[in-house]
């Protein structure tokens, strides 16, 4: 059974950093591409970043592009979602995800398997 538990929420001033990591367990990690989405009160979820099985690739929403970074330790089992230069409008709740294949994708239907989600609150 594969379990994605996210961590390092919480609260943070605007300008502020936080560092988000997913530990995911069952099935092969380094074999999926992975990413993180995000999903604001009254809000669809969208798309915040990806990441290719190997690392090599990644892409970003427009709004985080220069302020966010994906990275993974395929050791670890784990996918990394560090924030610098936060704002209010990235307070939502996270959600990473592992897709159906090794290639990043920035489409929800692509994923499979998503972790209970972790809150990001910034204050401006």
């Amino acid at each position: 059974q594969v379990q994605l538990v996210e961590s390092g929420g919480g609260l943070a001033q605007a300008g502020g950093s936080l560092r988000l990591s997913c530990a995911a367990s069952g099935r092969t990690f380094s074999s999926y591409a992975m990413g993180w989405f995000r999903q604001a009160p009254g809000k669809e979820r969208e798309f915040v970043a990806t990441i290719s099985r190997s690392g090599a690739t990644t892409s970003y929403r427009d709004s985080v592009k220069g302020r966010f970074t994906i990275s993974r330790d395929n050791a670890k089992n784990t996918v990394y979602l560090q924030m610098n230069n936060l704002k209010a409008e990235d307070t939502a709740v996270y959600y990473c995800a592992t897709a159906k294949s090794g290639s990043y994708s920035p489409y929800i239907t692509s994923y499979d398997y998503w972790g209970q989600g972790t809150q990001v609150t910034v204050s401006s």
